[in-house]
């Protein structure tokens, strides 16, 4: 069965609407939510970057059913991966075992701020490669001490562990990630409905007995409105930054950056990658990529603060519906 979920897009709500957000979508039907971890938003035009973990903390006892994802946090510069645990622990207590740590090696736009550079790709995965380990160390509630070649932890312990555990979702983008995280890696996280792959995270994982059928995550951005011209008008102002390919976006440091590379992007050029008005079959259509693909999750986007409450009132509920049926 697929999971349809809400993406808590941090980059363009502030926390209050982020956590009232959360409830609607629990509200409507939505599986599972997932929330972003940015420092800037990718334009301006957005206007909002909150802390993703109070805002998930929040979400946590507001909300009762869906599970949680961060989508995705960096475990590497902008945080240390001993604090990233102590967080992923305490939320998923606080979420009774809901929560799951989606992880990635993440962008300038939200890596720089602390002045540490911005690593190539390659040594970004090696970090992130061992910052899960040590997680994964801190995990077990021992008292842990780490000397790698990215991280020191000096005698570092959990005193608030879950039962459960906290499950992680690592995301790739090709085959050095795939070989990367496929072992360290709980579940997969990706942008793209790349049949290709996914089959290559899960044959990864049988050739060495682990289990293959996993969860794989994904996420789409979409611009319900009852207004085409409007939906197409708010996605090229908020949403034409999805254009560059995560190749560019993972490299421009700021939002600046993002309005001067995305200057000559067209309207139209949007609606070639993100579905917008009020057609809810077009919108399923864009999504049958992804479970086609063999995606178990898929996060929906919906672009624009001022749009959530109409979406929630109007189009949620039937769009689940068609969905569901659809993936069936």
């Amino acid at each position: 069965m697929t999971r349809f979920g809400y993406t808590l897009m941090t980059e363009q709500s502030g926390p209050k609407q982020l956590v009232d957000y959360a409830v609607s979508a629990e509200r409507v039907g939505f599986d599972f939510e997932v929330s972003s971890d940015h420092y800037f938003p990718w334009l301006s035009s957005q206007g909002h970057a909150p802390y993703a973990w109070s805002v998930l903390g929040a979400v946590a006892h507001a909300t009762e059913r869906v599970e949680l994802f961060t989508y995705v946090t960096c475990p590497t510069i902008r945080y240390h991966p001993a604090v990233v645990a102590q967080k992923a622990a305490t939320l998923q207590i606080l979420a009774d075992g809901r929560f799951t740590l989606g992880v990635g090696s993440g962008e300038n736009l939200n890596e720089h701020v602390v002045g540490k550079g911005w690593p190539t790709v390659a040594r970004r995965q090696e970090m992130l490669q061992e910052a899960i380990q040590i997680m994964r160390e801190l995990f077990t509630g021992e008292l842990v001490d780490w000397k790698g070649e990215y991280f020191e932890v000096d005698s570092a312990r959990l005193w608030d562990v879950p039962d459960a555990g906290v499950p992680i979702a690592a995301a790739v983008s090709g085959d050095r990630s795939v070989e990367k995280f496929a072992l360290l890696a709980d579940h997969l996280i990706a942008v793209e409905p790349n049949k290709e792959l996914v089959d290559s995270w899960h044959d990864a994982r049988r050739a060495t007995g682990l289990p293959g059928d996993v969860r794989v995550i994904g996420q789409i951005p979409v611009c319900w409105d009852p207004d085409r011209d409007a939906a197409i008008a708010r996605a090229h102002d908020q949403f034409r930054w999805f254009a560059g390919g995560w190749a560019v976006n993972s490299d421009l440091p700021t939002t600046a950056g993002f309005d001067g590379a995305t200057q000559f992007v067209r309207p139209e050029d949007v609606t070639d990658s993100i579905p917008c008005g009020p057609d809810l079959d077009a919108i399923v259509d864009a999504v049958r990529e992804y479970w086609e693909a063999g995606f178990t999750d898929i996060a929906l986007v919906q672009i624009g603060d001022e749009s959530q409450d109409l979406f929630f009132k109007e189009a949620a509920e039937p769009l689940l519906d068609k969905l569901r049926t659809a993936s069936q």
